[in-house]
């Protein structure tokens, strides 16, 4: 689902290139500094051919989330801001992300038609769920609601 005030068939790089111009006249240069970080992404995951966008903007989010946390838990307050802002910045590009019912409903799908029962089949499920989610849950959230369900 495209962002709201861009066509369908715009890219995400488009987008944030289209965003980047923007910040720029508005003058907002930590903001034109994150945007620069994605699209420089973006572009070197296109050059190799894998062309999905929205992993590449999970890694990102996920470096940047993880640095924050290093950063506080080193005393870092102001540079753990910094990383978080990025964070929700990247996080504006995604997809909306899946309400606990909407995954809860995947996850016991996909646990029926693996004819999962334990969590020893943990694998199935996730191989199963992980293609249908595309990336409107992060793989921590899907993995915790697998493991619920299969030992609950």
């Amino acid at each position: 689902m495209p962002a709201p005030g861009y066509p369908v068939s715009v890219s995400i790089l488009e987008r944030v290139q289209t965003d980047t111009h923007v910040a720029m006249k508005a003058g907002e240069r930590d903001r034109v500094a994150a945007l620069r970080m994605i699209a420089s992404a973006l572009q070197q995951d296109a050059k190799l051919g894998d062309g999905d966008e929205i992993a590449v903007l999970q890694r990102e989010r996920k470096k940047r989330l993880e640095a924050a946390e290093a950063f506080s838990e080193g005393g870092s307050e102001d540079r753990a801001t910094a990383e978080r802002v990025e964070a929700e910045l990247i996080e504006a590009y995604l997809p909306a992300q899946l309400s606990d019912a909407d995954l809860a409903e995947l996850v016991d799908g996909a646990i029926s038609e693996a004819g999962a029962s334990e969590p020893r089949e943990m694998g199935k499920v996730m191989s199963l769920v992980m293609p249908r989610v595309g990336g409107r849950a992060d793989g921590k959230r899907v993995s915790a609601a697998v493991k619920e369900r299969l030992n609950g």
